[in-house]
């Protein structure tokens, strides 16, 4: 697949009709089953929607796009995802298969670090080369928005490298992409032993220069037994807070380390993986309004048996997104629906749940609830055209990709024939 440049993707203003509103697709307004919608687009804006009979007049005269009965949604959101690195790590794969744990692969020299070796070795282009598919991969299933993060560089020369391609990404595909400083990913091979002196250097050198560079809009950490504690982790908190950066984490994926309670004091916006989440993580997370990001392609790969306290967020009222969590050891995914429908087969979330795990909820995870995951007035025209008759058919199939056109950032970026 190869994709326009955004540049020459044509404007999507006009008078969108035909369609069938998704329930919870839109802030404001209800529409009964069956009622067609329309959605006007001024200056890539959404400026009126609602039900086709009742267009203001003064809309009437717009050029139109007939969406011919299709299901319309928000845009998608993947709001979490490692997107540019080096190489790929099936060989790991096949090891976890043969019977070796996620940790065991780490410790053998494997795991993350065997991606910053690849990372580290490419250059700019060449990393901007090897993700430019992966995310026309991505925008095909309706993504309209973007997390990527760093963590395979650690080093301040090749964390740079790294969000440097996940701006030029954002440039070339006019797509929103929101950038994470993953510093605290891993040890690199040359602070073995010493990952104080690595904390310092994450805090004190490398996330200033980034964030006065531009280049850094959140900032995550991998806290886990085989990554970083809890103190550490609260350095860099201490440290993204002073520069005026929210945060993120990597929380609870193979241990109750009570990242999430250490997050939600910090106000992050999201909370990730999750699967050894405690009640007191859960009430924290409520507190704080903090997203909690289901994660199901690396539950898939790794071949978890421990699930996220579902219905434990369920009960809390904790906000629950979906995402890939693309990155080439533990969820090699490149769909966000596969992850619709694993969210809801492994974990048991509803359609509706799911799809707001991908639309609003996602949105609130990157700080983005302003501007995507909704299709409400004022703001920029995300949205994507289905061909299906049910929204359930978004999450019951799984390989199949019935997308009809992408509306992104006020453009027509993907329009196939009916």
């Amino acid at each position: 697949m190869m994709m326009k440049p955004a540049s020459e993707y044509p404007s999507a203003d006009g008078l969108w009709t035909g369609l069938r509103l998704a329930p919870d697709a839109a802030l404001g307004v209800t529409l009964d089953a069956g009622v067609e919608a329309a959605i006007v687009v001024m200056q890539g804006e959404i400026r009126w929607v609602g039900a086709g009979s009742a267009l203001p007049v003064e809309f009437a005269g717009l050029a139109q796009h007939d969406g011919g009965g299709a299901l319309v949604t928000p845009g998608l959101v993947d709001c979490h995802t490692h997107l540019v690195y080096g190489g790929q790590r099936a060989n790991e794969f096949a090891m976890r298969l043969a019977g070796a744990t996620y940790e065991e692969v780490a410790k053998a020299g494997g795991g993350i670090v065997s991606s910053v070796r690849a990372t580290r070795e490419a250059d700019e282009d060449t990393l901007f080369a090897q993700a430019a598919p992966r995310l026309e991969q991505l925008l095909a299933d309706g993504v309209c928005a973007i997390e990527i993060k760093s963590g395979y560089g650690l080093s301040l020369e090749h964390e740079r490298k790294q969000l440097r391609v996940a701006r030029r990404l954002g440039e070339a595909y006019g797509v929103t992409v929101r950038t994470t400083f993953l510093g605290a990913h891993a040890l690199p091979p040359e602070y073995a032993g010493r990952s104080g002196d690595y904390i310092d250097l994450v805090c004190r050198e490398m996330l200033p220069a980034l964030a006065a560079e531009g280049l850094v809009d959140a900032v995550d950490v991998f806290c886990e037994r085989i990554a970083f504690s809890l103190e550490e982790t609260e350095q860099v908190f201490k440290a993204a807070k002073a520069l005026g950066r929210p945060v993120k984490l990597h929380a609870e994926q193979l241990s109750d380390m009570g990242g999430a309670a250490l997050a939600a004091r910090y106000g992050a916006l999201s909370c990730d993986h999750i699967e050894h989440l405690s009640a007191d993580g859960i009430e924290a997370m409520r507190r704080s309004g903090t997203v909690a990001v289901l994660l199901p392609g690396a539950y898939y790969t790794l071949r978890d048996t421990h699930l996220p306290p579902i219905e434990a967020l369920r009960a809390a009222g904790v906000p629950m997104a979906v995402s890939t969590d693309h990155n080439p050891g533990t969820s090699p995914t490149l769909s966000l629906l596969l992850m619709v429908n694993m969210a809801c087969t492994l974990f048991r979330l509803t359609v509706p749940e799911a799809l707001a795990g991908v639309t609003r909820h996602a949105a609130r995870a990157l700080g983005l609830q302003d501007t995507h995951g909704a299709i409400a007035l004022g703001m920029p025209a995300n949205f994507v055209l289905w061909s299906v008759r049910d929204a359930a058919e978004l999450a019951y199939w799984f390989g199949q990709r019935p997308v009809h056109a992408v509306v992104r950032q006020g453009r027509i970026a993907v329009e196939n024939a009916a």
